[in-house]
């Protein structure tokens, strides 16, 4: 069995202290089977990040590369040009590997790596009470769109990704904005491709502060023009088998978007007359809504 290389991509600002758990769990995980690059770009940290990654032993490849702040997806989208593994996998500074979690991709990449139609292994993510965030897959072969649209995934998932089909896409960002949902990227891929689900936890999650997910509100605040497109592009696909509670929330956050970013409401970008009909029926209560959310985020601002 030859060996594979992983390349391991984190973006980090202002995290030094939360790099050395991710390393430790790096570390724990090498084995002769498997050859390691860790590539991290520091997004214009002004703390010890520098120093405290070029202090860590160099028990596998650690490269180091820094730029002006520019955000978490145009940081990965440099780091991906960089890989050279044979998979990719994109880990927050504030999340760590489980001690089995190379195994577990090793395992499944020497099952699954001639399958030409997929992008990634997707496993499962833990918190750090080791518990799930979300719920087991329930099928082998599927897409994120259908996992989290059709079989109603609410939680986190790890995905490990080819290298040779990953490097194809990029998050797109939109007017200069900082962040996207990876969603939109996976949404992209799923139209070519499909993943391999597997549920085994590979990652430990440990939300922070200032993180994204517990500031979700003010990212939408921060980063319209880029949701305003991920929900746009969702309404326009096809939407057979698509849960009733999905449609309205992207319809509802369509409306927000539209708002936030002075784009029209256009019809003819959406493409289900059952979600057509759910834009008539909540256009005005979500324009009120709308305004009422962009009033209090930017009461919240002013209070910083």
């Amino acid at each position: 069995m030859n060996s594979i290389k992983i390349s391991i991509l984190t973006a980090t600002y202002n995290r030094g202290r939360e790099l050395e758990k991710l390393y430790q769990s790096i570390k724990k995980n090498c084995s002769k089977k498997i050859e390691i690059e860790w590539l991290i770009m520091d997004d214009g940290s002004i703390d010890e990040t520098e120093h405290i990654v070029r202090s860590f032993d160099r028990k596998f490849d650690i490269k180091y590369y820094k730029h002006d702040n520019m955000g978490k997806m145009a940081s990965i989208n440099e780091l991906v040009e960089k890989a050279i593994g044979d998979l990719i996998i994109e880990c927050d500074s504030d999340d760590y590997f489980t001690d089995s979690a190379f195994e577990y991709i090793n395992i499944a990449y020497e099952k699954y790596k001639n399958y030409k139609d997929v992008y990634a292994l997707c496993f499962l993510k833990y918190n750090k009470d080791y518990k799930n965030i979300g719920k087991n897959m329930p099928k082998k072969k599927t897409n994120m769109f259908d996992l989290y649209f059709k079989d109603l995934e609410d939680g986190e998932k790890s995905l490990v990704y080819y290298a040779n089909i990953r490097k194809k896409y990029k998050y797109r960002l939109e007017k200069n904005e900082k962040f996207v949902t990876e969603a939109r990227m996976h949404h992209e891929m799923d139209l070519s491709y499909s993943i391999i689900c597997i549920n085994k936890p590979i990652m430990i999650c440990e939300y922070q502060q200032d993180g994204y997910t517990k500031n979700i509100n003010s990212v939408f605040q921060s980063n319209p023009y880029g949701y305003y497109e991920y929900f746009r592009e969702i309404l326009h696909r096809d939407m057979k088998g698509v849960n009733f509670s999905k449609r309205l929330y992207c319809v509802k956050h369509l409306i927000l978007f539209s708002y936030l970013t002075g784009n029209k409401l256009n019809f003819k970008d959406i493409k289900s007359i059952m979600n057509k009909i759910l834009l008539v029926i909540l256009i005005i209560p979500g324009i009120y809504k709308s305004k009422k959310f962009k009033e209090i985020e930017n009461g919240k601002r002013k209070d910083i």
